[in-house]
């Protein structure tokens, strides 16, 4: 009797996630903008995971510019749990993982949509025409997934990003500011220039004054070593097969330029900078394991390619202070470095502060329900983003944090507060 009961309880069981399962792909399969569905392994804490198409006008001003599809992961926890939003920046090739879930999900028992961004791996349109590419654009994507999918998932929503992905959620809530109920933005930051300015100044202060003396000097003993490491660059890009429209001598500068900012954002030790009698071999790699040359390459940088593009336009950059090395540089300036080596060769755009600064009023003055999270010591953090004053905002600085900051990672009696606070707006 024990068997029959059991077995008749997992037959009522498979059932339930039978009928639920067709449930969501019945909805899905309604919706005319829904164009493919396919249902993958994904994390087990997820009934269901499915990866859709889901068609998006390129210009939401004039749709007879035409579409394009964009690709979208749905992970199904139920259709009352909270849902969680990810606006992925960029590709979002890591959520076809089987063991991907985002931080959120779990701390909600939440739905989760990641939603890839426009221009990137299986969401590009063609043609591939860049003046569709804005930030605008954008939010409407996001915008148009909510309206999508909030008629099936009922309970509360969350966006959420990391880096670019932040700044996604922050423009999609300053466009839509009541699609979400709660926004939860990682290390995102907000420029005003293609070149905006507050990073160098801001990097020179991290750390202790011997570790800032200690990467100085390897930064001059790699510009000083130049003709060894313009041999290793070369190689290095023959073997990939990698071009560049930089010479090898203006690779050996930027690459140099370009270390103290990754050696902060992605938190390196100080303790295991190398001593400057190393060998030119074990200078090349170390130097180059943090200032990877791959970024200053057309192959290379091909992922970041819709990123470049929208920095110059709209999102803005970082530049790099070079005064300390003169003398040891074979370039004049790096003055518009990005547009002239590292846009698409066919893109010609100027930068438009607009949008930035409408997301910055918006943070400032009208924001409720806004989570951000930096790294003390992420150079990022020099242009976080601010955000008023109401009691139902929070913005968390992680001492000694870096681009890697997240809410596992906090204090421990920091991240209990802010899982609270991200449970509490989302009962």
């Amino acid at each position: 009797m024990k068997l029959r009961s059991f077995v008749f309880l997992l037959l009522c069981l498979l059932s339930f996630y039978s009928a639920n399962a067709q449930e969501l792909l019945a909805f899905m399969k309604a919706q005319p903008q829904v164009k493919k569905i396919e249902e993958i392994t994904g994390n087990p804490f997820f009934k269901h995971t499915y990866v859709v198409m889901v068609r998006e006008p390129l210009n939401y001003k004039d749709t007879t510019d035409g579409f394009f599809l964009q690709r979208v992961f749905v992970g199904e926890k139920g259709k009352q749990n909270p849902t969680v939003l990810i606006t992925e920046g960029y590709a979002a090739n890591y959520a076809e993982s089987p063991k991907y879930i985002n931080e959120l999900s779990e701390v909600l028992d939440g739905n989760q949509i990641c939603v890839e961004h426009r221009y990137f791996a299986k969401s590009k349109p063609e043609p591939l025409n860049w003046d569709y590419l804005t930030v605008e654009n954008a939010a409407n994507d996001h915008h148009s997934i909510v309206e999508l999918f909030k008629p099936y998932f009922s309970g509360k929503w969350l966006n959420t990003g990391i880096s670019k992905g932040g700044q996604t959620a922050l423009a999609h809530r300053t466009f839509f500011p009541n699609d979400v109920d709660l926004t939860v933005a990682y290390v995102a930051p907000l420029n005003f220039g293609v070149e905006d300015g507050r990073h160098e100044p801001f990097i020179h202060k991290l750390g202790s004054d011997s570790c800032q003396q200690a990467i100085y000097q390897l930064q001059c003993e790699f510009l000083k070593r130049r003709e060894a490491m313009k041999g290793f660059l070369k190689d290095y890009c023959d073997s990939k097969g990698y071009h560049t429209r930089m010479t090898y001598d203006e690779m050996v500068d930027y690459v140099t330029f370009e270390f103290p900012f990754a050696f902060w954002q992605w938190g390196y030790p100080c303790s295991e900078i190398p001593d400057l009698s190393v060998s030119d071999s074990a200078l090349y790699s170390y130097f180059t394991k943090i200032s990877e040359p791959d970024y200053f390459t057309d192959e290379g940088s091909v992922p970041y390619q819709s990123f470049f593009y929208q920095a110059v336009r709209e999102l803005g950059y970082y530049g790099y202070d070079i005064k300390p090395f003169k003398g040891l540089m074979s370039i004049k300036s790096a003055k518009g470095y990005l547009a002239k080596y590292m846009l698409p060769a066919e893109c010609k755009v100027t930068y438009h502060p607009e949008t930035s600064l409408m997301v910055d009023k918006f943070l400032r003055t009208k924001a409720r329900n806004v989570m951000l999270i930096y790294g003390g010591s992420d150079p990022w953090s020099a242009t976080s983003a601010v955000v008023n004053d109401d009691p139902s905002n929070w913005k968390i600085v992680a001492p000694g944090g870096s681009h890697k900051t997240r809410i596992r990672t906090l204090p421990e009696e920091t991240q209990n507060k802010a899982i609270k606070f991200i449970r509490d707006k989302m009962e």
